[in-house]
């Protein structure tokens, strides 16, 4: 018994340097993978980490004579100010009603498109369709907001010069405060929603179509289909997206609001973007800018693990 266990050969363990052998093995044999990590791998740090040290100026007078560490440090004196401002309670408003309205009006209008493009059937037409809606994207916000200028002014635009024609009557839509948030609606609608079809397309070519087949041998209809078996198919995708819209829930888009804002609809068209500009880059209040923008970061960090932890709640698998 004593030669047999003797014969056994002995079971080495890893030695302490097989995990860092291993790791340089993978490394030399993945070498050309980790050189296209590279470029992308610096834009991050370049462009995204390093600058995130700015951020300090929100804590800071800062005084571009005196340089960024010569500047008093004055703590959260600039938040402090933010939240008494008077213009606080209106610019959050205007900000939420705006989100509020892109979550219930824009964001289904990609999945309700992407559904009705993937019932097409004839190829030539589908294509067609899709670079007809494609195309709004690519144009310049300063282009649409010229288009609803042309079509929409009192002074011979086409829409009042029917409105005219007909009611006798025309509408100031530019100057409105009541039209202003339909309007940018609208445009958002208008320019990305054919864009945003591209997600819901990809996911909805992943779609098993044997239990399309299989439906089709149950008798299901057409709606019963969508509904039971395309839907579910992509609500994680949709699900996804959802969360990250909502860490965008402060941002409404400076360029857009900004060509459509006016002294007579400044009311309900000023939002934190367009306000930042205006005392950040206008008046030179950089260090509260920065704490402006810094509130809108953590409101948007907390509402995307809050929607994060929801989706997890309700049996979705989340962003992580």
């Amino acid at each position: 018994m004593k030669q047999a266990a003797a014969d056994v050969p002995l079971r080495q363990g890893p030695s302490l340097g097989s995990g860092r052998g291993t790791g340089w093995k993978r490394l030399r044999r993945d070498k050309w993978l980790y050189i296209l990590l590279t470029p992308g791998l610096l834009y991050f740090i370049i462009f995204k980490y390093v600058p995130m040290w700015g951020i300090l100026l929100a804590f800071k007078n800062y005084q571009p004579f005196i340089g960024f560490w010569g500047s008093e440090w004055v703590g959260f004196e600039h938040f402090r100010t933010l939240f008494q401002n008077p213009d606080f309670v209106m610019l959050l408003r205007n900000t939420l009603v705006l989100s509020l309205y892109n979550l219930i009006f824009f964001f289904p209008a990609p999945i309700i498109l992407a559904l009705l493009l993937n019932e097409i059937r004839r190829a030539l037409f589908k294509r067609t369709i899709q670079t007809l809606i494609y195309v709004p994207h690519f144009i310049s916000m300063v282009i649409v907001a010229s288009l609803c200028y042309v079509f929409l002014t009192t002074e011979g635009g086409a829409v009042n010069n029917l409105l005219y024609a007909v009611t006798g009557q025309k509408i100031d839509f530019l100057a409105s405060p009541e039209w202003f948030r339909p309007l940018i609606i609208l445009q958002t609608i208008w320019k990305e929603t054919g864009w945003g079809t591209i997600i819901f397309l990809a996911a909805l070519a992943g779609v098993d179509m044997e239990q399309y087949e299989a439906a089709i041998v149950d008798g299901a209809s057409r709606w019963r289909q969508l509904w039971h078996i395309t839907l579910p198919s992509i609500r994680s995708t949709i699900v996804i997206l959802l969360i990250l819209r909502m860490g965008s829930i402060l941002d409404n888009g400076f360029e857009q609001i900004y060509l459509m804002m006016n002294a007579l609809n400044r009311e309900v068209a000023e939002v934190f973007d367009t306000y930042v500009y205006t005392v950040g880059i206008t008046q030179g209040a950089f260090s509260y800018s920065t704490a402006v923008g810094l509130f809108k970061a953590l409101i948007g960090i907390t509402l995307v693990l809050g929607s994060n932890w929801m989706a997890k709640k309700f049996g979705e698998s989340g962003l992580y």
